[in-house]
């Protein structure tokens, strides 16, 4: 069997004074290659491991043969945001670790061959889409990221009449505001919304509901709702020091970064102060997207500090890498117990603790647990938290009869209804932060039960 084909990238030192894309994605031979290894299983198990259930022995064939607009057409018969998936979903985890090829070796690069035919397209420029014959039925989508936009375009398929109301004045959500620009270029997430428009998708930027509109007066307006308004909300540690100047929530962060342009100074002209010592808290995506936007703001040294060891960090195996190729140092087994004071409020270091693996907790991975006397100072002018988020409570103003669990999650069923007749919900706003193509899973799911209600009421 032929090796996979490497995806070419930008050099690791000069990508460190950009914020262009890292990954180059593959050539046209490069992609036909790759299609080539697939084994054309008879019962394909990738498939099974893709929440929004893409066709992917159909569009590899397709590749295989060339036919690249036909290939991306079957992807797009089940997903919407191909562009944005082939580069952020975890394939690694889902439909490639089921490929019968990584039993023996490495997996059929799915998730890169569905970017290319993504690619492809937007180079030749994207046909509209043909709109489906009205219903006469309406249905607000509130929130405007992964799960959304997949609840919209697939409502949109189904002729609905869909308005989206976002909070923030662009869309995308997490993929506009949360992931930087080197790993996500904003120009393919509006090229995907865009597509999502025209299939008849009605967006409303600015606009906040349980401000502007309550959820109650929404679903007496429409016919039907779906809630997918994401994880917003950032945690922090508690611990002492989080007050100081130069202590950010990585989605704070971020959002200046991404979506404000902090990095494009003095075109934006959004503050973020740029350290030289930053200590990023937290081991997952988050963690990795702020703490190489931080050495690409300039930083001389930014580390992760993370409470378990590597095999637990829970980022992409990919982003690790191209994290440690850029510089970014490991401080792994270590968690800060407080945040030092410097002059005027500032921050001036970080006292850490370090840590060993004792059994594994509730989520299955090892407890770490202090050991004694480890205690530590590591020098740090800017702290970034990226720990977790939790949903945002704004949506449960004038919202009665909206059932959430403790943690601040909307209950839903396994069909996505919420506790509220016409209401599902899925996404971040219901599991808490996950992954983008979960999100999107949810989000179909959700589409199917709203058609099935709309079309028998």
């Amino acid at each position: 069997m032929a090796a996979r084909q490497a995806m070419p990238h930008q050099d690791a030192k000069e990508r460190t004074r950009n914020f262009d894309e890292v990954a180059l994605g593959y050539t046209e031979e490069q992609a036909i290659a790759e299609a080539s290894r697939c084994l054309e299983c008879r019962n394909p198990k990738c498939v099974q491991g893709c929440p929004v259930e893409i066709d992917i022995p159909g569009f590899i064939a397709q590749m295989k043969a060339g036919d690249f607009d036909e290939a991306i057409a079957t992807i797009k018969l089940t997903n919407s945001l191909p562009a944005v998936c082939g580069r952020v979903c975890p394939q690694e985890v889902q439909c490639e670790e089921l490929c019968v090829l990584a039993k023996k070796g490495e997996p059929v690069a799915i998730g890169r061959l569905e970017r290319f035919c993504a690619d492809h397209e937007r180079k030749k420029g994207v046909a509209a889409p043909v709109r489906a014959q009205s219903t006469g039925k309406r249905v607000a989508v509130v929130g405007a990221g992964p799960a959304s936009l997949t609840a919209a375009a697939d409502l949109a398929k189904e002729g609905h009449a869909v308005t989206m109301f976002e909070a923030l004045h662009d869309t995308g959500g997490v993929l506009t505001y949360g992931i930087p620009e080197f790993r996500l270029p904003k120009s393919i997430v509006r090229d995907e919304v865009e597509y999502i428009k025209q299939l008849g998708v009605d967006v409303k930027v600015d606009y906040i509901i349980g401000k502007i509109k309550t959820l109650e007066e929404l679903k007496n307006d429409f016919d039907a709702v779906f809630l997918g308004t994401g994880a917003g909300l950032p945690k922090f540690m508690g611990i002492e020091g989080e007050n100081l100047n130069g202590v950010y929530s990585a989605n704070e962060f971020l959002t200046r970064v991404n979506l404000m342009k902090a990095y494009r100074f003095p075109d934006y002209s959004t503050p973020i102060k740029r350290g030289k010592h930053v200590i990023v808290v937290g081991g997952g995506n988050v963690a990795m997207d702020a703490a190489r936007s931080a050495l690409r703001l300039g930083a001389e040294e930014v580390s992760i500090v993370y409470r378990r060891g590597e095999d637990e960090l829970p980022a992409r195996k990919e982003e690790v890498e191209n994290a440690k190729e850029e510089g970014i140092i490991f401080r792994l087994l270590t968690n800060p117990v407080r945040i030092l004071q410097g002059d005027n409020m500032t921050v001036k270091g970080v006292e850490c603790i370090r840590m060993e693996l004792g059994e594994p907790d509730e989520s299955g991975r090892r407890s770490p647990v202090p050991k004694a006397g480890s205690e530590h100072v590591i020098d740090a002018d800017i702290v970034i938290i990226a720990i977790g988020t939790s949903p945002n409570p704004m949506i449960l103003s004038g919202s009665d009869g909206l059932k959430v669990s403790p943690r601040g999650t909307i209950v839903v069923d396994e069909s996505a209804k919420t506790s509220i007749g016409n209401v599902c919900a899925g996404g971040d706003a219901v599991t808490g932060a996950a992954t983008v193509i979960s999100a999107m899973g949810a989000g179909k799911l959700a589409a199917q039960t709203i058609n099935d209600y709309l079309r028998n009421n």
